[in-house]
């Protein structure tokens, strides 16, 4: 035998169907109105999950992006992930020509779509999920969004660098912190200047994201206070804008994509909104690259859970498999749940949103759930990847593997638009609202089976909000809510799971790491879920 003979190794897991062989996310979009998109998101799966997306994957976050003047360069195969994506509608579908949301289920069936490419390739994700959400900052000035919303709902991909007006489409980046201010944005030091009905901008962003877009939007001080703006890379005279860039940031993971520092020097940019009211302009595209992040990591969860699922199926330690092993099983099982939990909480969310125009309650649970949601899938991912690279061992520590990629981009959601700090002072800020937080915590309890537990689980928060220190607990708070949230989305689509999961997080004591929860009893059935057997 030599060194190249392959021996007990798993076979390599690809050419795959993202979609049919995931009961949780295929039960998930029943529950939340999207059942008829089956079809078209198995054909979607089938070719995500092919080793030749896959391979490009691997090609576009081994060759990252370099910044060639003020253009930024990428590997070819990054430019087939936005034509992709563009393709697919991942970066338009939830909006109608007129601006508006699109009729139910837009956001669940796009939401399933965006999971299945979380799984493969994470970093174009950036500049599609905020061309997404930028009409919903824009709709604050319908002229400028008519304007630009045709080339905004374009499914073709124009990587050309010229003026925004000249593509056949475009994509929208953001810039809102500053090195002075980070998160506190209401610090930022950039001025924006009244100029012949437009705005000359001068200052800095520390963190632009997605530097190669037509247009950002962005916050600076304008007369009347912190305001939010479009900023095209052109003037409407067709010579190139005042941004500067200042170098691509070196970052931990999502090294396909390209983020940066940069300067404005006097430069183009049109009022969005209102002067003054820049946060809240701008929250209306936060919310939903929130909603965005969670379903991202879940994603990440998803692939990382079937990649160990598929290697302890094939590999052999101690003179049998260890997927006989019952440590191992608990584990993986343990795993399962959580994604299970993570998924079913996202689609659900995404129906929220998608009834949110109609239906009062729904609106209350995208606006009291997003951060709680985002929180806890985004914090998990990280922990949850890290379990699966332990459950391959060295195989999944060398870069011959997809986790070591998977696990340098989990952590990378949980920090952008809000960390779990600022997730947490927002729910605080929801609880504010009284009646609407207690009407949804009170709408998630009932749907829950385990009457008695869910209202031990509201009446903690409650109390726990209305104590002293509320704050330093915040944390504590959010996590209650999102096991609320959990097990009342899993008891429309696994009911099952749902009961498991309430048993092993919701009621108090639960453990902490993978492998200790009491779900032995479950275990076979939750790894079957997650992943059919050969």
């Amino acid at each position: 035998m030599t060194s190249t003979d392959t021996t007990n190794q798993p076979p390599p897991y690809q050419d795959v169907d993202l979609f049919a062989t995931d009961l949780p996310l295929r039960e998930a979009v029943a529950a939340n109105g999207a059942g008829a998109e089956a079809p078209s998101l198995s054909a979607f799966g089938r070719h995500w999950g092919s080793a030749g997306m896959l391979e490009r994957a691997r090609q576009a976050n081994w060759h990252p992006p370099y910044l060639s003047a003020d253009i930024v360069e990428f590997d070819p195969s990054y430019h087939e992930f936005m034509a992709e994506s563009m393709r697919a509608g991942l970066h338009c579908s939830p909006w109608t020509p007129q601006g508006r949301p699109a009729s139910p289920p837009a956001e669940v069936a796009r939401a399933a779509r965006f999971y299945m490419v979380a799984q493969v390739e994470n970093g174009h994700m950036c500049p599609i999920t905020m061309t997404r959400a930028s009409v919903a900052a824009l709709t604050a000035s319908p002229e400028l969004l008519a304007r630009i919303l045709p080339k905004i709902i374009s499914r073709d991909y124009d990587p050309s660098f010229r003026p925004w007006a000249d593509k056949s489409a475009v994509t929208l980046g953001m810039g809102m912190t500053e090195k002075q201010g980070g998160t506190d944005v209401r610090a930022n030091t950039t001025r924006a200047v009244p100029n012949s009905g437009a705005y000359t901008i001068n200052g800095h962003k520390w963190f632009m994201s997605a530097p190669m877009c037509d247009g950002f939007i962005v916050l600076a001080q304008a007369p009347g206070g912190l305001s939010c703006f479009f900023m095209p890379r052109f003037r409407p005279d067709g010579h190139a804008n005042g941004l500067r860039f200042q170098r691509l940031k070196d970052k931990l993971g999502n090294r396909s994509n390209a983020s940066s520092e940069v300067e404005f020097h006097d430069a183009y940019g049109e009022i969005v909104g209102e002067e003054g009211r820049g946060i809240r302009t701008i929250l209306q595209m936060v919310q939903l690259t929130r909603l965005d992040c969670a379903i991202s990591s879940a994603g990440m969860m998803r692939m990382a859970l079937v990649q160990a699922v598929h290697h302890v199926r094939h590999r052999v330690v101690f003179q049998k498999k260890l997927v006989d092993q019952s440590m191992m099983r608990s584990v993986l099982a343990d795993m399962a749940l959580d994604t299970e939990a993570a998924v079913a909480t996202v689609m659900r969310l995404c129906r929220s949103f998608d009834f949110a125009p109609y239906d009062a309650m729904e609106a209350a649970r995208a606006r009291v759930l997003t951060p709680a949601i985002k929180y806890w899938i985004c914090k998990t991912a990280p922990a949850l990847v890290y379990e699966a690279m332990e459950c391959l061992g060295g195989n999944g520590y060398v870069e011959d593997s997809i986790l070591p990629r998977l696990y340098r981009e989990a952590p990378v959601n949980a920090i952008w638009e809000g960390s779990g700090n600022v997730m947490a002072l927002d729910v605080l800020r929801a609880a504010r609202q009284h009646e609407e937080f207690r009407g949804v915590l009170d709408s998630l309890a009932s749907e829950i089976a385990d009457v008695s537990v869910a209202a031990g689980a509201v009446q903690s928060i409650m109390a726990i909000l209305m104590s002293s220190d509320a704050e330093a607990r915040a944390r504590t708070v959010v996590e209650k809510i999102f096991h609320l949230a959990a097990a009342a989305a899993l008891a429309g689509s696994a009911a099952d799971t749902s009961g498991k999961f309430m048993k092993s997080c919701v009621a108090p004591n639960q453990n902490r790491t993978y492998g200790t929860c009491d779900i032995a009893g479950m275990s076979s059935r939750l790894l079957d879920r997650a992943l059919p057997r050969d």
